[in-house]
Order: structure tokens, then sequence, then C-alpha cells
């Protein structure tokens, strides 16, 4: 355990931080599970609806660091390519 003040109050920070990010990286997986289900259920309207919601939600996350940028790019266009396919 932390023995300084300093020491102390960063444990709080760290704490209050991973708490948040984990909620936010919950999120994202609802938006993205949301798509994917839509993808599964064949409907390539259904599934461009769910993308278009989940994308800012994803960029948002990205932003704030909870994600990497590569890896919310990475995730937007593994997405974008299954509907793709799905439409052809």
């Amino acid at each position: 355990m932390a023995n300084s003040k300093q020491a102390r109050k960063r444990a709080r920070q760290a704490e209050g931080r991973r708490v948040l990010k984990a909620s936010q990286r919950s999120m994202v997986r609802t938006y993205v599970k949301r798509v994917i289900k839509a993808i599964n259920g064949g409907d390539h309207a259904t599934a461009m609806a769910a993308l278009q919601q989940a994308q800012p939600v994803i960029d948002r996350i990205a932003d704030k660091d909870v994600l990497s940028k590569k890896k919310a790019a990475r995730m937007k266009s593994r997405l974008n390519k299954r509907i793709k396919a799905l439409a052809a």
C-alpha cells in the first residue's frame, strides 16, 4: 500500500480512472455487439444504422485514450468490411 500522502492520492486517482475507463470500454463493446448482431441477422440496413451509431462512440472513446486510435480505426474498418461483404 502507498505510504506517503501523495502516493495515496495517486492510488485513489488511478482507481477512479480505472472504474471510469472500464465503464467506457463496456459501452463500446455493447455498440460493437449490436453491429455484429445485425450483421449476423443478415440485414444490411440495420447493420449500417448500428454502425453509424457505433462510430461516433468509438471515436469519442479513442479521443479520451480509453482505446488507442489505431485500435478504434481497426475496429471500425473490420465492421465496415463485414457490412460491405453482407451487401455483396
